[in-house]
């Protein structure tokens, strides 16, 4: 059985090749892939009909968009260049399998670098276990960043599960995505990577056990805190690692000394450190919200505009994919895709007006004022229970 979604306007070529069927509600084949809308007023005969295409369709040539999008980040063209970018006119159509890879490689990445983590200084064959580790993550954001931002958000929510590993792999994430748009080279964007994911390897357990403690910290586990950069820069030493800028970021990603240069790369992972840890909840006191989060990445202490902030938040929106928002409509819904622009995310509507979950998640464009976004909704609000395979396989 098939189902159908409206054909997407938005980005949509004229005189060029269409790469799916479009169809009437009905079943009746309107346009046939390969063919092309032949100016505005073949659009609004068209529109007529009230076109849709199948839900299968929608899912290939929205990767394929998003795809688009992310080659062109790590092309280094402009944001001009990539608002401007329509629809592609090819689909590219991977397997269920490769579309929903992130479903469950993500959790088995999570639990692989907290085992790695925990055994720090002990770790047997540490740098070839994170170099494996490593590409394997790389390969996951690049083929479908938005989900990896959902899966890695929804396990930073999960209490149940190791906080290091995955404020580590959420670091990282966000820092590979931005990179590409500061302007790092590819040699500084592994190094960083390397160092996002390793940089609290020398209190690793520790981080864990403060995520579940609800009281303060003792005077012990302070010390431990703040010696915990150089410690980690000595068991990464110990281990075999002899990247310089590595181990450089990985001692400063508190913070530069006083008075020296700042890193491009150290700036990104300073604030993919701080944001991760704001919205990370703890025993000991609620996550901030995504939206109070990118916020305070984007303005500095005195209120003013921080350009790596401002970067930041524009590659990776204000609202992250696996956080909640409240619309307009006064429904709940949970990110699950960026938008042009940082307040546009696309969402699956979960919850309705009225306070109760709906029986089938129902996705919302945010672009229309019906469902704009109206403010972040804490995690711990909703009561919903998700599957992310069948919620990100309609995307």
């Amino acid at each position: 059985m098939s189902f159908y979604v409206p054909l997407p306007l938005e980005g949509l070529q004229l005189n060029k090749p269409i790469p799916v069927n479009i169809w009437e509600p009905n079943g009746t084949l309107l346009l046939r892939k390969g063919e092309v809308i032949e100016g505005e007023r073949h659009l609004q005969n068209l529109m007529a009909h009230s076109p849709v295409i199948t839900e299968t369709d929608y899912r290939a040539w929205s990767y394929s968009y998003t795809t688009q999008l992310d080659q062109m980040v790590r092309r280094n063209h402009t944001l001009d260049e990539i608002a401007q970018a329509g629809l592609p006119s090819e689909v590219s159509r991977g397997t269920e399998r490769e579309l929903l890879e992130p479903v469950s490689d993500w959790p088995d990445l999570h639990a692989s670098l907290t085992t790695l983590l925990h055994q720090g200084a002990q770790a047997q064959d540490f740098v070839s276990r994170l170099t494996a580790l490593e590409a394997k993550a790389q390969r996951l954001v690049a083929f479908r960043p938005d989900q990896a931002l959902f899966m890695l958000v929804s396990l930073l929510q999960d209490r149940n599960l190791s906080y290091c590993a995955a404020h580590a792999l959420l670091s990282a994430t966000m820092c590979e995505l931005v990179a590409p748009v500061a302007g790092l080279s590819e040699a500084d964007r592994a190094s960083l990577f390397r160092a996002a994911i390793t940089m609290n390897l020398g209190m690793a357990r520790l981080q864990d056990e403060l995520a579940r403690q609800s009281g303060p910290l003792t005077d012990e586990q302070r010390r431990e805190v703040q010696n915990h950069p150089q410690r980690t820069v000595e068991v990464l030493k110990g281990l075999g690692v002899g990247d310089p800028l590595w181990l450089k970021l990985v001692a400063e990603h508190h913070g530069a000394p006083e008075g020296a240069a700042s890193h491009p790369a150290l700036q990104l992972l300073c604030l993919a450190d701080v944001f991760v840890a704001r919205i990370s909840p703890r025993k000991s006191r609620p996550a901030l919200l995504s939206q109070q989060a990118a916020r305070g990445i984007y303005l500095n202490e005195k209120g003013e505009a921080n350009a790596t902030g401002a970067v930041f938040v524009r590659t990776l929106g204000i609202y992250l994919p696996g956080s909640f928002v409240r619309l307009a409509n006064d429904e709940v819904a949970v990110v699950v895709k960026r938008g042009r622009r940082a307040n546009t995310p696309t969402v699956f509507s979960i919850i309705g007006r009225q306070g109760m979950p709906l029986g089938e998640p129902a996705l919302r464009d945010t672009t229309e004022r019906a469902y704009e976004v109206k403010a972040s909704v804490a995690a711990e609000e909703v009561k919903v229970v998700l599957n992310p395979a069948r919620l990100l396989s309609r995307l």
